[in-house]
């Protein structure tokens, strides 16, 4: 009885529903339309009659893609949703009834067959609806898709060629976007993967993933870039055209920890910002820094390539200060999740310890008197650049002496110098071409070695990337009295587990060994 019936005192009679027997085998059952049981209904009636109950369907186990008619391949992994809804689209006549559910039904990978389990509904005599699961099996047969075809016949043919450039003197950039590549597997589709100086070549076997590849540039650097095409053949009797398709791609010279002076045009338009800044990260946008006031601003791509300005000192001119005595911070800011405070601090080159200088920095809440630090010497050094000239005559103060970028841990990495890292980074399968006689191996160890203690001081520089565990590493008892105690390092939260399902296989063999 509800409760407003309670209130008015009436009395309600609750409806209960009845049974009936079965015209068929007479059992009880609910009233249905049929006045049929299940078991009778499926008898009499097959909703699943002229539906498929097999179908055969094309992998290519190069690429890992299935076909979809006529000329489509999907890349789906095993047993996945992607997977699952392939193998319901492949299904004819299905729009006859109303899927409820569908499942996969657990075979062996290497059997070339994926089962389905699917539940659908249908009314049937008197408008009686009925409930019914039945099994698809599908047949998995190997074909080649075109682009892999085409490379096995002819590993060096391609459709489409992403040419990456940077006009810098290191690699840093190209270090930083490969593990993001890795991370996103943004480069699975490209047939070859060539280092060349000052870039990296991708070769892709259709034009669709070099977009799709140039794409994914454009969401994590600054690039502009060109495409152009080259006819290949032309069949006059179904006019078919074969292409072959370039993509020049250049990303921003501006790097991180770059010194940069703004044009007048740009500074006014961000604000009167600087115009001495220094870059401290570059994505699809590049954050400027002024370290005097320790104010900021972004570029985005469009922003930048309307004005193409250059830094006037790169990391490579980085010079060692020591770091004598520093102020009470007067300031603090964060950006971009980056703390930074400004403070007066007395430095001295290492070159010339007798020539002291009092400038200010935004690294005031992270050094300390004893320590060293690395900056720009604009005191001494012989910049070639318009507009920091053109800063220099205007400014009654003048330029400063230094501006510091970094912390410098130098010391404290020598105690541990040939000692392995905990953690490791996975790289591409990169073929070098160097037919020019441009490509330093030496320079190219040192720089990557640069930036691997990049990632172990900078917590933000490798938030998107992914670092494992090093096997080969064996931490020793007196690791805390021999290491630099001081010198940062990557968390041990922040690795992950390298998969290896070989080491997986056998350990499980040896188990069974040993349960046998």
């Amino acid at each position: 009885m509800s409760v407003m019936d309670q209130q008015s005192g009436m009395f309600k009679v609750q409806q209960t529903i009845g049974s009936v027997l079965c015209c068929k085998c007479g059992v009880p059952m609910p009233p249905n339309a049929a006045n049929m049981c299940v078991n009778c209904l499926r008898s009499e009636v097959d909703i699943t009659e002229g539906l498929q109950k097999s179908i055969q369907i094309f992998y290519c186990p190069e690429c890992g893609c299935y076909l979809q008619p006529p000329k489509t391949w999907i890349k789906a992994q095993w047993e996945s949703k992607e997977l699952l809804t392939f193998c319901i689209k492949r299904l004819k006549n299905l729009n006859k009834v109303k899927l409820k559910n569908a499942e996969f039904v657990w075979t062996e990978p290497h059997s070339k067959r994926i089962k389905v389990k699917l539940t659908v509904q249908a009314e049937v005599l008197n408008g009686a609806v009925l409930e019914q699961s039945y099994p698809v099996e599908y047949t998995v047969r190997d074909n080649l898709c075109e682009s892999c075809s085409r490379f096995q016949a002819n590993p060096d043919q391609w459709v489409a060629s992403v040419q990456l450039r940077q006009h810098v003197s290191h690699r840093r950039t190209f270090f930083y976007l490969e593990q993001l590549i890795l991370r996103h597997d943004a480069a699975s589709r490209a047939i070859r993967i060539q280092q060349v100086d000052q870039g990296i070549d991708f070769f892709f076997g259709n034009k669709s993933h070099a977009n799709s590849f140039v794409e994914f540039l454009r969401k994590v650097v600054p690039i502009e870039y060109r495409q152009d095409q080259q006819l290949v053949s032309h069949d006059v009797k179904s006019s078919l055209y074969n292409y072959k398709y370039t993509y020049s791609v250049k990303i921003c010279p501006i790097c991180r920890e770059d010194l940069v002076c703004l044009p007048q045009k740009v500074a006014s338009g961000l604000g009167n910002l600087g115009p001495l800044v220094v870059c401290t990260k570059v994505s699809d946008n590049i954050t400027l820094l002024d370290p005097r006031t320790l104010r900021c601003a972004f570029l985005d791509a469009r922003q930048y390539w309307r004005s193409g300005f250059r830094s006037a000192l790169t990391s490579r001119q980085l010079v060692k200060y020591f770091v004598f005595d520093v102020e009470p911070p007067v300031g603090e800011a964060t950006v971009g999740g980056q703390k930074y405070a400004l403070s007066y601090v007395q430095i001295a080159r290492e070159s010339d310890i007798g020539k002291m200088f009092y400038v200010q920095t935004h690294l005031g809440h992270i050094l300390k008197p004893g320590d060293q630090a690395l900056g720009y010497d604009i005191y001494g050094a012989n910049v070639n650049d318009n507009e920091m000239e053109k800063y220099r005559l205007s400014v009654k103060n003048g330029l400063p002496e230094a501006i510091l970028i970094k912390k410098c841990y130098d010391e404290h990495r020598e105690r541990k110098q040939k000692k392995t890292r905990s953690w490791k980074v996975k790289k591409l399968p990169m073929e070098v071409d160097d037919s020019r006689g441009r490509v330093d191996p030496e320079k190219n160890e040192k720089e990557y070695e640069e930036f691997l203690r990049d990632l172990e001081e900078n917590p933000e520089l490798r938030f998107n990337i992914s670092l494992y565990r090093n096997k080969d590493y064996q931490e020793s008892e007196t690791a805390s009295m021999t290491d630099g105690e001081g010198a940062p390092s990557v968390p041990i939260e922040e690795l992950l587990a390298e998969l290896d399902l070989s080491a997986e296989e056998e350990e499980d063999d040896d188990e069974e060994d040993m349960a046998e």
